[in-house]
């Protein structure tokens, strides 16, 4: 008797939309708009056909690319691996090259989508959606926030401010760091925040 092949289960359709968006965001980022379904199928593994079971149409597809770029998750997994063991400006140097990192995936998939002409579809604005856009990002701030709290408690003693506070100013600088030319690195960028401007032979 020739033993029949088990058939893997199946994937949720939540499942399936996540795993077809994470084929899909290398491509957007690449080609924006210009990419096809058909792409997107092929490094997905899938048929084309699997994407509109899960998708309205490309624009949900891209839409959906656009808010998995903004999710802070993999940042703050970042920032909460960092050993508390290093000295606090190794620290702050590493969370500030995870953040620079999740700003620039947002970057470039956000311009992708703009140079190439996506726009949603007009209609007429839900205060809803709104609020609740507005929510999700108050709380993407206060989840990076916090990570990075953390990084400034074993510190607290030596602090101005209250560890909270810190962390709101630390991200303040690094989220306009990409408009102050020269501080492309994290150690730069620290040692601004830390020391201010002055060179360490003028610090009294």
């Amino acid at each position: 008797m020739t033993e029949k092949r088990r058939r893997a289960p199946g994937m949720s359709p939540e499942e399936r939309r996540t795993m077809i968006v994470a084929a899909a965001l290398p491509l957007v980022a690449e080609y924006g708009t210009a990419v096809t379904t058909s792409q997107i199928a092929r490094a997905a593994g899938i048929g084309e056909a699997t994407i509109f079971r899960v998708f309205a149409d490309k624009e949900e597809v891209l839409d959906a690319c656009m808010f998995e770029a903004m999710r802070p998750d993999n940042a703050v997994k970042q920032i909460a691996s960092i050993s508390l063991e290093q000295p606090l400006p190794d620290r702050l140097a590493e969370a500030a090259d995870a953040l620079g990192a999740h700003l620039a995936r947002m970057g470039t998939v956000a311009g992708a989508l703009h140079s190439s002409g996506h726009r949603r579809p007009a209609r007429e604005p839900d205060a809803r959606s709104e609020q609740a856009m507005e929510r999700g990002r108050e709380a993407s701030i206060e989840m990076i926030r916090d990570a990075v709290a953390e990084l400034f408690e074993p510190d607290q003693d030596r602090l101005r401010l209250p560890a909270a506070q810190a962390a709101g100013v630390f991200l303040a600088v690094t989220f306009t760091r990409g408009r102050v030319n020269g501080l492309a690195e994290g150690a730069d960028l620290v040692e601004i925040f830390l020391y201010g401007a002055l060179k360490a032979e003028e610090r009294a």
